[in-house]
């Protein structure tokens, strides 16, 4: 599929500590980023829950759910692909941090489940290992959007070069990485990676944060930000 132009929006999203809210606030900023001509619309990690291992099992549920079904409404609404951040994943008895992407049909067309985790242990920074209580997705995963072939990933999955080539290889064009990077690696590392895989592989690639709430358990780092192949 050949590459073409279109609207891609990047929702930085404020995330509290109720879902339905969190689910409301996503889908009215789709609607806002339709009316703008958004073709694409990407949210962060984590749009539906607190980021934090106390949080995964209670805010988690099953795919297609509540939340899923809620994306796929509003893609079919405003007649746009959505790339559907992340959220808790519960599938039999394991927890997943799974992305979802829908079409404008309002049908999943992909789901990743974040193949790295994020385990880190900074002295005097952060310590964080999400392997506490989620399990890693075990495949590649891309779509294609209409527009061209994505490259899905989330957070730490960024970090693996060889990912990134494996899917340039594959013929996507554009790289999406909802992430939570916190703000110890996040002033260290976000530009960094996002415009470094797309220098590399000669792709676009889109980095989605979270807005940074100074309250939250986890601060994440936001600086949204999308990089061009040069």
């Amino acid at each position: 599929m050949s590459a073409s132009c279109f609207r891609l929006a990047l929702i930085q999203l404020g995330v509290s500590a109720n879902k339905a809210q969190n689910v409301k606030k996503a889908v009215q900023f789709i609607k806002e980023a339709a009316e703008q001509q958004a073709k694409v619309v990407v949210l962060p990690e984590c749009f539906n829950s607190p980021f934090g291992n106390e949080y995964f099992e209670e805010y988690a549920e099953q795919i297609p759910g509540d939340t899923t079904d809620a994306l796929c409404q509003a893609a079919r609404e405003n007649n746009v692909y959505i790339i559907g951040g992340s959220l808790p994943e519960k599938s039999g008895e394991k927890l997943y941090n799974t992305l979802t992407a829908c079409s404008p049909l309002g049908e999943i067309i992909a789901k990743h489940r974040k193949v790295h985790l994020f385990d880190i242990d900074i002295p005097g920074k952060i310590r964080f290992k999400e392997s506490d209580t989620l399990s890693p997705g075990n495949s590649l995963t891309t779509c294609d959007i209409g527009y061209c072939k994505v490259g899905l990933g989330i957070c730490y999955d960024i970090r693996f070069a060889e990912m990134a080539s494996f899917y340039a290889d594959k013929g996507c064009k554009l790289l999406v990485y909802p992430g939570a990077f916190n703000l110890t690696t996040g002033p260290a590392h976000w530009e960094l990676l996002t415009r470094a895989r797309a220098a590399e592989n000669q792709v676009y690639v889109c980095s989605v944060s979270p807005a940074r709430d100074q309250n939250a358990t986890y601060v994440a780092y936001g600086h949204t930000l999308i990089s061009d192949p040069w």
